[in-house]
């Protein structure tokens, strides 16, 4: 059995396709039995796919060529953004071609519109790489927890701010030191501001949201927060305190509601993700059969991603000419929980002047709000006679904290906005 692949972009992911279905022909016939062949790049940028040995592969530098390539039965779009990616993909499904793709970005914002064009041609669309790079979480939520009702899904997501808040609790340094060293090693993109405002995280989250209850996520009711306000003190009290803060994309079902956000977020030592350094990514996942498990691998890199869509080829190509099997659906319209509504625990972390009564004014109004106090800690700031006081609350309701923290910041003592973190 032999089928035929074409690849849209020869650029990081693209280029790590290329090579994988080259170099690894052999492998990936003897474990599936099949033989998937390349046989059509579309590239821009010839200048490329000089170093990949293409010899009886067809070569483009326009992608309606390949998309009407009839010795091509799937196409792979590895240019990434929203046009032209979402033209080629609808125009292969309308060919009659499978289409795997790694566009978090354009499945965030028009999933439901590419899987009803699957649909309607009868066609599969696959993007295992398009949350985690070589993870597999998708098909661990599709197939391995088919039988459960996801409780939870707790995802580490971009390694880009996995490394600098790592980076940050080893060493000591603050954000835009650590950025800075990031962008040096090529951990970061210049501008960075998708990943570190959050944004990347948010496209993965909605993604997740959807598979995990079949329900269409609108990227915008997403609450979104990067690490971009997460300073040295934060880390250094979070680690005082046996927290380590990471930007965690959490998804949970409550009260009938979805909660989809992105944030960061204190996790306890003891927690699983705590343990998550650098650039790797991992989700932990409760489900109500299975328990809780927990995926763990390189989130992002030429050959990572290039393992997951790889695997979606021949996930295809197995099947043959037999139909596609019945599609992913939106079968559920279930409303996303307003942030305010969250209830969980706080970290909250106040700049004050170094006066008596300081501690006393906060909680008074902490406590007018029904915000109640589980641990405290003050520290004086010698060189400028500041001090910080640091709280940790009980299990409160996120509309209080928000009310109780726009009276507090405009207390006279109150020398700079007050950092709030949620926790695990």
């Amino acid at each position: 059995m032999s089928c035929g692949v074409g690849v849209i972009g020869a650029g990081t992911v693209g280029g790590g396709v290329i090579e994988t279905l080259l170099s690894h022909g052999n492998v990936l016939r003897d474990k599936s039995g099949v033989q998937v062949v390349l046989k059509h790049v579309a590239e821009l940028r010839q200048e490329l796919l000089k170093d990949y040995d293409l010899d009886g592969v067809r070569l483009s530098s326009d992608a309606t060529a390949l998309l009407a390539d009839p010795e091509v039965d799937i196409v792979c779009e590895l240019i990434g953004g929203l046009e032209p990616a979402k033209r080629f993909i609808l125009q292969a499904m309308e060919a009659g071609k499978h289409v795997v793709t790694a566009n978090k970005m354009l499945l965030a914002n028009a999933g439901p519109e590419l899987t009803e064009a699957a649909i309607r041609n009868n066609v599969e669309l696959r993007y295992e790489a398009a949350v985690a790079g070589a993870i597999p979480i998708i098909k661990a939520i599709r197939e391995g927890l088919i039988a459960n009702r996801i409780r939870a899904a707790y995802g580490i997501l971009n390694g880009t701010c996995n490394y600098i808040l790592t980076r940050m609790t080893e060493e000591g340094s603050d954000f835009d030191v650590v950025l800075k060293r990031a962008q040096e090693k090529g951990f970061a993109e210049t501008p960075p501001d998708l990943d570190i405002l959050g944004h990347d995280t948010a496209h993965k989250c909605q993604i997740m949201a959807s598979l995990c209850y079949c329900t269409q996520i609108p990227l915008g009711a997403i609450y979104v927060e990067g690490i971009t306000k997460v300073t040295y003190l934060d880390v250094a009290y979070a680690k005082e305190m046996g927290y380590q803060i990471k930007l965690l994309a959490v998804v949970r079902e409550h009260e009938g509601e979805i909660e989809a956000r992105v944030h960061p977020t204190l996790v306890p030592n003891t927690h699983l993700l705590a343990a998550v350094r650098n650039e790797f990514n991992a989700i932990y996942v409760e489900g109500d059969q299975a328990g809780p498990t927990l995926y763990y691998g390189r989130g992002a890199g030429k050959f990572p991603t290039a393992s997951a869509v790889v695997s979606d080829i021949i996930d295809i190509a197995r099947r043959g000419d037999a139909p596609a099997p019945p599609p992913f659906r939106y079968t559920h319209n279930i409303a996303v929980r307003d942030i305010g509504l969250l209830e969980g625990r706080y970290y909250l972390r106040f700049t004050t002047e170094d006066h008596p009564g300081v501690l006393g004014g906060i909680c008074t109004i902490l406590g007018k709000h029904g915000v109640s106090i589980a641990s405290c800690i003050q520290k004086e700031e010698d060189e400028d006679a500041s001090a910080h006081v640091v709280l940790i609350t009980h299990e409160t309701v996120e509309s209080s904290i928000m009310a109780a923290l726009a009276e507090i910041d405009k207390l006279d003592f109150i020398i700079e906005p007050t950092h709030i973190l949620r926790m695990l």
